[in-house]
């Protein structure tokens, strides 16, 4: 799944981690904006010379090639030094300028324990990179009149519908990718957590809450998604074989794929890592088929860097127009305000159509997304289309910054020749503080002293319905304890004893938050109605019978 950014997202409610919205690389744009040098300003217009009768869309370079090569030349450093002081196995780097790739090579092990190394070809989970790849698709579905940004959902999803029939009947393709339909933040993750597939997801958003639509921000992974299936059927196709026909198999990239099938089986392939106890270990992150253009591809440097030449030139890859500019242009461009300013003479962070959006000083259009997996993965992307200049980070280990932290101080020496700041401590207390996000403020581990008992078993066993997250089964295990299950699979959840009616349990899965809280509303010696705190951030975590 697309980090619950934790992809983070920066939405409200549920929490934000970095990958999914790209928080990270959003807090990039606004950072750089502020510390750049002045030495690197191209000189301006003589004054007698005459003003153009429309601006240009950008300003001209103002990084020169020997600028862009220092910065390239220090980036092994840069790479193996955050790799030394976070421990991340494998990292792999590329870096696109004025049309062709000036930088591709991995570093490290693709798998803890094994010895084979990353290259640039290696295949990584790109988690929310998956997005801005997403509206680039989408973008060539637009080119050739197959839908339109504006295309209400509807129109192509006659049974799609939020909770509101003004916002069900209006919400279009542009509003779900931006971000601003008014659902909330993560929308629809912790269904996916329980085993739930895609279309049983999709059909419950309905039920989710919502906030002023246009007028909000909130990340959801299945709310892009709804979106680019939408986008797939009017094509007459499926997601995964549309990104194929229209980005991947014209640009050669032939080891990307939406479909998990294809990573599980690449020969050259990067395993996701947790860090446990200062240790890293291999993991197995979730499979996103369900959420696919939000956070289900996976692609090596090598063919992320043809997508990069394909972005900075505006739609055109060798010699040859494959995407129509003016759709290119719609995602480029602030949908919606995602961030406020970090400080009062701060800038805010934008969101356009996959794209987290930014301007520097010097007016420079700034494009960026990072990716993430709790269980395993971090990855970033920034591009500055007027310099024709990107780089693309992936590494094969949970969010420690390691993305953010190269990214920026590329940009950074690029800009001014040298890091004017110590990044990688800085994105890793971002992400670090992010993981936390969410979690309960009770420690279930320490009952408070003098709790009152548990009733009896039976006062809490049975099945409680609930109609966006399905039943609820407690039953009295083999161990004399009760557990609950949940979910299409009947995930089961050992329930710990806290104090009174409440009980704790250990959440599982891409969005888990450690400990979490489920307590029993009894009356007359039953229990009527349970509450689990983890699935209940948006008013739906309570079943009843």
């Amino acid at each position: 799944m697309a980090r619950r950014g934790r992809g983070r997202g920066n939405g409200v409610g549920r929490p934000v981690r970095v990958g999914a919205a790209g928080l990270c690389l959003a807090v990039l744009g606004v950072l750089l904006s502020g510390c750049s040098g002045t030495d690197a300003v191209a000189d301006g217009p003589a004054a007698s010379a005459s003003l153009a009768s429309t601006p240009p869309k950008q300003p001209p370079p103002q990084l020169t090639r020997a600028q862009v090569g220092s910065a390239v030349d220090r980036l092994d450093g840069l790479v193996r030094e955050a790799m030394k002081r976070t421990g991340v196995p494998g990292v792999a780097v590329g870096v696109v300028h004025e049309g062709r790739v000036v930088y591709a090579k991995g570093f490290g092990v693709r798998e803890v324990g094994r010895g084979a190394r990353v290259g640039p070809g290696t295949v990584f989970q790109l988690a929310s990179l998956s997005k801005p790849l997403a509206s680039t698709v989408v973008a060539g579905a637009v080119g050739r009149r197959v839908v339109g940004w504006d295309d209400r959902i509807v129109t192509h999803e006659p049974d799609f519908a939020l909770r509101t029939p003004y916002v069900s009947e209006n919400v279009t393709v542009a509003d779900l990718f931006a971000h601003r339909s008014g659902l909330p933040d993560h929308a629809g993750d912790l269904l996916q957590d329980l085993g739930y597939p895609r279309d049983y997801i999709l059909r419950h958003l309905r039920l989710e809450p919502l906030t002023p639509f246009r007028a909000s921000y909130a990340y959801t992974n299945y709310g892009l998604t709804a979106a680019g299936v939408a986008v797939a059927d009017a094509a007459g196709t499926d997601w995964p074989r549309l990104a194929s026909a229209t980005l991947f198999g014209p640009l050669g990239m032939d080891h990307s794929s939406y479909r998990r099938a294809d990573y599980d089986k690449a020969a050259d392939k990067a395993s996701p890592h947790v860090e446990a106890d200062g240790r890293w270990k291999p993991s197995t992150t979730e499979n996103a088929d369900g959420q696919a253009p939000a956070g289900g591809a996976s692609s090596s440097v090598d063919d992320l860097t043809k997508w990069m030449r394909l972005q900075l030139d505006d739609g055109t890859f060798g010699g040859r127009r494959l995407i129509d500019p003016a759709a290119l242009d719609r995602t480029r461009v602030p949908h919606s305000v995602a961030m406020q300013p970090l400080a009062p003479a701060g800038e805010p962070g934008f969101y356009g159509l996959g794209w987290n959006v930014g301007y520097d000083q010097r007016g420079r259009l700034r494009l960026s997304h990072s990716g993430a997996f709790d269980l395993g993965a971090a990855t970033a992307v920034t591009l500055l289309p007027g310099e024709r200049l990107g780089i693309v980070v992936l590494t094969n280990g949970q969010p420690v910054g390691v993305p953010e932290a190269v990214s920026a101080a590329f940009f950074d020496i690029a800009q001014n020749g040298r890091q004017t700041v110590d990044w990688l401590p800085f994105y890793e207390k971002v992400v670090r503080a992010a993981a936390y996000t969410g979690a309960s403020p009770t420690d279930y581990a320490k009952p408070p002293a003098g709790a009152a008992p548990a009733k009896a078993d039976d006062v809490y066993t049975g099945t409680y319905a609930n109609a966006y997250y399905g039943p609820l089964t407690v039953t009295r295990d083999s161990g004399g304890g009760l557990s609950m299950k949940l979910g299409p699979r009947g995930m089961t959840f050992p329930l710990t004893h806290y104090a009174g009616d409440t009980f704790s349990y250990r959440t599982r899965g891409e969005n888990a938050v450690g400990l979490s809280g489920v307590t029993f509303h009894v009356h007359a010696d039953r229990a009527t109605s349970v509450t689990v705190e983890h699935l209940d951030a948006n008013g739906l975590g309570t079943f009843g019978r």
